[in-house]
């Protein structure tokens, strides 16, 4: 059995900025915020650190109570943003997705940095949610290999029982998802689709590096599905 993890910013969609422009809305709705500073990164982080950095950026205490006002009003600005901003699911995915799913030794999850809901409105709105029956979400997790550590057990909760962390797979697209798939002792795939070089990706020595997801043969053969290549 092979455990997938999918990332889904910059691995399997582009949301077109929809998360930072909701983010953003959330400033100013909640908490009135009029001038808005671009300081604070996003790539392969989770929500709620962002939210901290982007409260104590604004000169917000990044309090509990604060933090969880900025996600509510996160989650509310989401779907218009998503419908409004032009995003795209990344190439080879929807292929990819439909034929891992019908292979009898894989599992699909998720570990990402959205929150759970952020995560199922942001592939809802893209038709991919129901691919990835369970997964690891940042909900109160600040820390990204807190949230590898975290999807490790939804994997042993999901299948009844422990899954070796040898084959377990996490598909990203930052060097920050390769050190958290290290911090479970997991395997990893960075794709060269959100905003890190190929360059970048052979850095953080990744088990395998590849510019997108459309043709992953070689990866599928791996994953002992040499009959089912896309």
């Amino acid at each position: 059995m092979q455990v997938l993890l999918f990332d889904i910013d910059g691995t399997l969609i582009r949301s077109g900025g929809a998360g930072k422009a909701a983010m953003e809305d959330a400033l100013r709705s909640e908490f009135g915020v009029g001038e808005l500073y671009d300081r604070v990164p996003y790539s392969g982080r989770t929500d709620p650190s962002i939210g901290r950095d982007l409260l104590e950026v604004h000169g917000l205490e990044a309090s509990e109570a604060n933090i969880l006002r900025l996600r509510t009003a996160y989650l509310r600005h989401l779907p218009e943003s998503l419908r409004t901003n032009q995003g795209i699911v990344l190439p080879g995915i929807h292929e990819l997705l439909e034929r891992l799913r019908l292979a009898d030794n894989i599992t699909l999850g998720l570990l990402t940095g959205n929150v759970r809901d952020g995560a199922r409105c942001k592939l809802s709105h893209f038709e991919l949610w129901h691919y990835f029956p369970f997964g690891g979400f940042a909900d109160g997790i600040p820390e990204r290999d807190d949230v590898a550590r975290f999807a490790l057990k939804e994997t042993a909760r999901h299948l009844g029982r422990d899954v070796h962390p040898s084959n377990i797979w996490v598909i990203g697209d930052t060097p920050l998802d390769v050190k958290c798939a290290r911090a479970i002792g997991a395997k990893a795939v960075a794709v060269a689709t959100g905003w890190h070089s190929i360059d970048e990706l052979n850095e953080s020595k990744a088990d395998w590096v590849l510019s997108d997801l459309s043709e992953p043969a070689e990866l599928m053969k791996e994953w002992g599905l040499e009959n089912q290549c896309v």
